[in-house]
């Protein structure tokens, strides 16, 4: 199995971590905000017990000290805790890393870490969070592709299915998606979709 797949779910509970992995997602980010140490690793504990034995790949989203403590296997970083995260025990701990970036000087700091994957966001305006960046635009996908060579790249932020062709098309190796699932008014035939992508759409 490719890490990450092209299907990346992005979700902040235990309960969609439960319901993707059910339906057969290869990879999962839990992202779930302002946590302390405590709730952090208890979430992530749970999460890991709810993938352990599926195909499913739960990677924590921020939280590196639970991830470590809890043994899990993959870690997604936004450019904030990648530089009040420990790179070396994470290493010691052989999680794999994702790094989030927005601009050229995020994309050299995430590549001074030497990331297992890149993303890069938001692609398309997005109501999730509030972005001090303006959407980024298709063609900066290739540009970035083209700039990081074999590290895959996630696209992120607004991305829907039926930009899924043109995405992979312009160079990503992964799509990441929230509110296209989340917000969805049937997401498990959304996730199914996505799920259903055929090979040569990479």
């Amino acid at each position: 199995m490719p890490y990450p797949d092209k299907f990346y779910p992005v979700v902040d509970s235990l309960a969609w971590v439960e319901r993707l992995t059910r339906l057969g997602v290869g990879t999962i980010q839990l992202r779930a905000k302002d946590l302390d140490d405590s709730q952090a690793l208890q979430i992530v504990t749970d999460a890991l017990a709810i993938t352990n034995g599926t195909e499913a790949k739960l990677v924590v989203n921020d939280y590196w000290r639970a991830a470590i403590v809890a043994g899990a296997k993959y870690l997604h970083l936004g450019q904030e805790d990648l530089a009040e995260a420990d790179l070396a025990s994470i290493r010691e701990a052989g999680l794999s890393l994702g790094i989030s970036t927005h601009d050229d000087a995020e994309l050299e700091t995430a590549l001074k870490a030497k990331p297992d994957y890149v993303a890069l966001g938001p692609i398309f305006f997005t109501t999730l969070k509030s972005m001090r960046f303006e959407p980024q635009g298709i063609p900066k996908i290739t540009e970035w592709k083209q700039r990081i060579g074999s590290i895959p790249l996630v696209a992120i932020g607004g991305i829907k299915f039926e930009h899924a062709a043109e995405i992979f098309a312009a160079g990503a190796d992964s799509i990441a998606v929230v509110s296209d699932v989340t917000q969805n008014a049937d997401p498990d035939a959304r996730v199914r979709q996505w799920l259903g992508l055929p090979a040569e759409a990479a």
